[in-house]
This record gives C-alpha cells, structure tokens and sequence, in this order.
C-alpha cells in the first residue's frame, strides 16, 4: 500500500521500519523538527527522520500543521506534500501534532482509507500523550495496542483492531515501552493487509481515562505516599523522567525499588523518608501508612546507574538518614 507516515519517537521508528520491510510504499514521512537534547543541547533528529534519511525517504519536519496559525507557511508546504503523495492511506504513530480536519480531509477521497493511528492503550483507557507510564502508575494489571480510525477528537476515533499485554510487577516504562512497539506494528500491518474486511467499531461511553504529558515536576518522591504507590512511581518515571528524592542536598536518581511486604512492616514508627537499613540488598526506606521502599538501583549526579550494593561503595548511608519528604523537602 502506498502510505504517509507520521511519528517521531522510537515507538514510531520500530512501526516505520516494520512497514517498509513489509514492502510498503512511504511516499512521505511526516516527522517534528529537531530538538535540542543531551549535554551539549544540539539539535538531534528524531528517530523516525534518522530512520528516513537511511532509507531515502521523502520527508518533511512542519512545526504545525494550522493552515491558521503561526506557521501556516509551513502547514500549506505540508499541504502540497500530502497531496503530491498520492497515498491510500496515512499511518500515524505518536506523532505530537495535532492532525487538523483538513489532514483528515485530505486521505478521505476516492480510493483513500483515511489515517489510521497506533495508541498504546486498551482504548478508552489512557487516552493522550503518556498512556505507558499512566497505566504503570495506576497499578493496571494490563495494556495494549488499539489501532484507531481517526477523527478530530483526542483518541476518540472507532476502533479497528486491538490487542492485550500484561503489565509484569517489574515492568518500567522502558520495558514496557518496547513490546508494545513491536506489537503496535504487528497490529497496524495486520490492519492493512485486512483494511477491506475490518469493522470499525466505536470505543466505548464508559471507562474514559486521560494520560496527561509527563511533567519533571512529578519526579519527585513523595515518601508519605504507601510503598507500592511510590514503587509504581519509579517504575512508570524510567526512562524520564526518573524517580528523583533528596538527601543532604543531593538529589538521587531511584531507577528501581521494590515495595516490602509483611517483613518491612515492622518498623511502623520510622517517618516517611527515615532508612531503615542500607547493605547489599538494598537500602530500605520507610514511607506512608506504615510501609517501607527497597532501592535497588540509585544514581548520584554525572554518576552512573548502579546496584545499590555498588552505588554504597562509593556513598555510604546509613540508618537514620532521612530523604527529604516531598519535592520542597518539606517534613511530614
């Protein structure tokens, strides 16, 4: 089939890669302009446009699609591209441009499938930009792919195809970030091969959830909030933002922890923020409602993930030692 693609983060590259070992046809690759990152802040293409650049794919960064807006110049460019594309069909992946009506209008012509979108969410649930590490938070015991028929809502589109995955207890964002790519693409070549014969079929009224953008302010532990809450936390913030709590004026980077069960609940009197212990195992943390976090891999700043075994090498704690409470360091 001859498509335009539209993605920008890895999760998008793995599906743009899949569909062109597939033999489809990119005519296009929509993609946002490069953005400052790393230590030095150049711009870095993202990895859809290192993908295309590799393939000799056309490709085009608009920093918006309003044909209104500020840079209209550049959407009525992106125009002109979508239209010379000649494409049946437009895939998008976490794109982070809004599509306008005019982009939907444009693959609804004769001979046209529309754009179909890959979301890495059960729809309705997780709606928005960040549907991984809300469910991770949240606690859900599941996720998945749903490929989406778009329209002009936020994820609100009629589904054509969806698939589960299980949400491991040790899962990160990370992990969890990969296998729903690989299968988002699997879906979405399933969904071409079989665009014909597929129903689309409306989400559901009832169990709405919206997965608000990641902000850096959310990083922070809060330790009076319960053990496996916090656990979730670390989890869902790896990679980014990551987990972060102060101590000594120090902020440290938490990539790993495990909330205790009824052996860690002994020590009930500790504060929140209070270490209970620190060795190879871990360094164990007491929290909200009696509970208690075990770190297990930490990061000083311009340090080095590490164990905590080796990370206590080098930055010996000990009990008694408390974290600030919350991001202002405030006390419980």
């Amino acid at each position: 089939m001859r498509l335009i693609f539209a993605g920008t983060p890895a999760f998008a590259r793995t599906a743009l890669e899949r569909l062109h070992a597939a033999g489809h046809t990119v005519a296009l690759v929509l993609t946002q302009p490069d953005r400052p990152a790393g230590r030095g802040m150049k711009l870095q293409p993202s990895p859809v446009k290192q993908f295309a650049l590799e393939q000799g794919l056309a490709l085009a960064q608009p920093t918006s699609l309003r044909l209104d807006g500020v840079h209209g110049e550049q959407a009525a460019q992106a125009r002109a591209l979508i239209a010379q594309a000649q494409a049946e069909a437009m895939v998008v992946v976490a794109y982070g441009l809004i599509l306008p009506q005019w982009v939907l209008d444009a693959m609804a012509g004769p001979g046209q499938r529309g754009c179909f979108n890959i979301h890495a969410s059960l729809l309705p649930r997780w709606r928005g930009a960040a549907p991984i590490h809300r469910a991770i938070e949240a606690g859900d015991a599941q996720t998945g792919v749903t490929i989406m028929q778009m329209d002009a809502g936020l994820d609100t589109g009629p589904m054509l195809l969806q698939s589960a995955l299980p949400i491991a207890p040790d899962d990160s964002t990370a992990t969890l970030h990969d296998r729903l790519a690989a299968l988002g693409a699997d879906l979405m070549l399933h969904t071409l091969a079989q665009a014909d014969a597929l129903q689309p079929r409306a989400q559901p009224a009832q169990g709405v959830c919206y997965a608000h953008k990641i902000e850096k302010s959310e990083a922070a532990i809060d330790w009076r909030q319960p053990a496996p809450a916090v656990a979730r936390k670390v989890r869902a913030w790896d990679p980014f933002p990551g987990a972060s709590a102060s101590l000594g004026g120090e902020t440290l980077k938490i990539w790993a922890a495990q909330a205790l069960g009824a052996e860690g609940q002994a020590q009930v009197a500790a504060p929140p923020g209070q270490i209970l212990a620190a060795d190879g195992q871990g360094i164990v943390v007491a929290t909200g409602e009696g509970g208690c976090l075990r770190l297990t891999q930490l990061q000083r700043p311009g340090g080095k993930r590490l164990a905590a075994a080796a990370f206590l090498q080098g930055h010996a704690l000990a009990p008694g030692q408390c974290f600030a409470v919350d991001a202002q360091g405030g006390a419980p």
